[in-house]
């Protein structure tokens, strides 16, 4: 029986730990923080429950093949509701548009914002949905190792239809005019790291994960996912240790032979990396082991990080759904701020979250649980006063929108930003989501998920399959796969 370490205990590694151990591996996972989760850990203060990172859950049906692939059911864990509307979008001309989830109103709110709106919606969303299934079957679930893996003809045939060298812009300009509607498809690749002028159409199949398949919430807010595989990877037999910070991958022999956490070596025969891929890199592995070297990494195009406030408020907020886009700014400039000239934001967008409007269990009866979380430039400089002025341009705004003086009733603060992601999760440059799904930084051009060092693997969202909730799993999967074929 062999033994393997993972460093961390995010998504990806706990799925990781879950596949290893079903196939008879005894697997020790170690991570930093108190908790499993990673990103989306969770913390209960006062009376409220904050899911600290994801808050999205979309693609349910890959999730739950994935718990099937574990031979588990992920109903036997925690329930789905699919919230109607998916989110709301606030306009800068103050008007708001709810996106509904029955298709035919689906249809006819496009139909308002264009003539045809509604058939051309249509006509979109089933090339997206080609473009989904394609990379569901043929893509997700490469380990991105050999080019042989994209050459193969059945392979090459369908990449013909993923529209690689067209952008999600183009693509989306070319069949809608109204700007609603290009508002509204061009949303969902806002955090894949570039503008939807630089990010391929092929990414379009997120609106089909977004429109078609809905927007999810599960029963005990988003950290029930992480939970769920933690009891899973508890019944096979998995060791955790928490508050285990990883000083080092030992090396002996030209193979990691080990972890080492303070003074204490604990030897195994492979190790995942399942932490921020440049810390366990640059950090624990030896150099003459590393793969990559800090100028390779220096030239990464990053997806962005993230300003968030957590918050608590004594009353109820009207006017707010479960999921709130505020584009009542100008979505082209921010960008600009992001990726082309970075810099904190003249006039931000941002998202609200307040899932107390669905779950009344992560607020005090009558109070509201809100988390905002504003796009942002990775490696910025980062401080109370910068994060103290965002705060009250974006009260200002919800304010406004929702009626209400929400600053008068805020019974709990806690803002999380780029310095935190480097503290919290060694987040290379504080980045909040990975890799910029570009063109460049695509399938096989990701970071390699096997180290120059035969036993050592890595998975989580700067490797492939890329960043979200479900790569990350897949990630995980690949890794442990890779693992059991080749030691």
């Amino acid at each position: 029986m062999k033994k393997v370490g993972i460093i961390g205990a995010g998504l990806s590694s706990l799925y990781s730990a879950c596949f290893l151990a079903k196939h008879g591996y005894t697997v020790d996972v170690f991570e930093k923080n108190e908790m499993a989760g990673g990103r989306s850990q969770y913390f209960e203060v006062d009376g409220y429950v904050f899911d600290m990172g994801p808050s999205w859950y979309w693609m349910p049906e890959l999730v739950d093949s994935l718990f099937e692939d574990l031979g588990e059911k992920r109903s036997d864990y925690f329930q789905l509701q699919r919230l109607d509307p998916s989110y709301q979008v606030l306009w800068k001309d103050q008007t708001t548009t709810k996106i509904p989830a029955n298709k035919e109103a689906l249809f006819s709110m496009f139909d308002s914002f264009e003539s045809n709106g509604g058939q051309k919606l249509e006509r979109f969303l089933a090339d997206a949905k080609t473009k989904y299934d394609i990379a569901t079957e043929s893509f997700l679930e490469n380990p991105g190792l050999k080019i042989g893996e994209i050459l193969k003809f059945s392979v090459l045939k369908n990449a013909l239809k993923l529209d690689v060298f067209k952008s999600v812009e183009k693509d989306v300009a070319k069949r809608f005019t109204s700007e609603k509607a290009r508002s509204i498809l061009n949303f969902p690749v806002l955090f894949l790291g570039d503008m939807p002028g630089s990010i391929p159409s092929l990414y379009t199949l997120m609106n089909y994960a977004d429109l078609e398949l809905g927007t999810w919430y599960p029963e005990g807010g988003m950290n029930a996912l992480a939970a769920a595989l933690e009891k899973i990877a508890v019944k096979e037999g998995v060791t955790f240790h928490y508050n285990a910070n990883v000083d080092e991958i030992v090396v002996k022999d030209g193979l990691a032979h080990g972890i080492r956490v303070g003074d204490n070596i604990h030897e195994f025969d492979a190790v995942v990396g399942g932490a921020d891929y440049h810390h366990v890199e640059q950090t624990l592995i030896p150099k003459e082991y590393r793969r990559y070297s800090e100028s390779y990494w220096d030239k990464r195009k990053l997806a962005p990080s993230s300003l968030i406030y957590y918050l608590g408020v004594g009353e109820e907020v009207p006017n707010m759904e479960h999921h709130n886009l505020f584009f009542d700014e100008d979505l082209n400039n921010h960008g600009k701020e992001i990726y082309n000239n970075p810099k904190w934001p003249s006039k931000p967008l941002f998202y609200a979250c307040v899932p107390s409007k669905t779950d009344k269990d992560v607020a005090p009866e009558g109070h509201e649980n809100i988390f905002i979380l504003m796009p942002l430039a990775t490696d910025l400089e980062d401080s109370e006063e910068t994060r103290e002025i965002y705060f009250n341009m974006i009260m200002d705004r919800m304010e406004a929108r929702s009626g209400t003086s929400i600053r008068d009733h805020i019974t709990y603060k806690r803002s999380f930003c780029i310095s935190d992601f480097k503290s919290e999760y060694n987040s290379f440059k504080g980045n909040a989501y990975g890799l910029a799904n570009t063109l460049a930084q695509t399938a096989n051009l990701k970071p390699k998920m096997q180290s120059k060092l035969k036993n050592v693997f890595y998975c989580g969202q700067l490797t492939v399959p890329g960043p979200g909730i479900p790569p990350a799993l897949i990630s995980g999967k690949i890794a442990a796969k890779r693992l059991i074929q080749t030691t």
